[in-house]
């Protein structure tokens, strides 16, 4: 793929780059701030970018406002964002206008060379992913009033998966499970979560939303 990459720290910035290049894809563009992305897109029609969440000059959330601009300026264009701690906040901003070719990683999940390309596919597919360690702290924070309390362990490790991007296929591999029984187990899921069965909504993106919600 042909992606742009934003990332204020030189070396992780190049270690990113030569990982990407050796995998095959083109990085068109590796910026060390965030002010030069939207002329790069302009220039360069990547399929991805690729942002810290804190840059330069603040280093508080130059990339994340970057993103969602991005993200309303180029509707077709992948956008991951990349955060050194869990940030609920920043997550809900990047997903405020939607969830299609959007994720949320943790930069932790690069070391995860495998899942941290996958992840990549995954968005320029128009999927969405949230990071794992992110669901999880989201799933440790709920309460007994919310509604993600009232799911089985079962249905909560399903749901996970699937704020992971994954399609219902992966997760019955995932987690050795038929495919019956992972829309048995997302139906549930709806039905708990109160999301209703409706041409007009993505049940499946709101029942995302509803962590970051949560």
């Amino acid at each position: 793929m042909r992606l742009i990459l934003a990332e204020d720290s030189a070396l992780l910035r190049e270690g990113l780059v030569r990982l990407l290049a050796e995998e095959g894809h083109e990085v068109v563009a590796a910026l060390g701030d965030a002010e030069a992305v939207p002329a790069a897109v302009a220039a360069y029609r990547p399929e991805l970018v690729v942002l810290d969440v804190r840059m330069p000059p603040t280093h508080t959330d130059e990339g994340l406002r970057a993103a969602v601009a991005l993200r309303a300026a180029h509707p077709a264009l992948g956008v991951v964002v990349l955060s050194q701690y869990v940030e609920r906040t920043s997550a809900a901003r990047l997903l405020a206008d939607g969830v299609e070719r959007v994720g949320y990683l943790l930069k932790d999940r690069i070391g995860e060379v495998g899942e941290f390309l996958d992840a990549l596919e995954r968005v320029r597919a128009g999927g969405t992913v949230i990071d794992p360690e992110v669901v999880r702290r989201l799933f440790a924070r709920t309460g007994r009033a919310d509604p993600l309390a009232r799911l089985t362990p079962r249905e909560r490790t399903v749901l996970e998966a699937l704020a992971q991007g994954h399609t219902n296929a992966a997760l019955a591999e995932r987690l050795h499970l038929s495919l019956s029984a992972v829309e048995k187990h997302l139906n549930s899921v709806f039905q708990k979560l109160g999301l209703p069965d409706s041409p007009a909504h993505n049940r499946r993106v709101l029942a995302v939303l509803r962590y970051l919600e949560g």
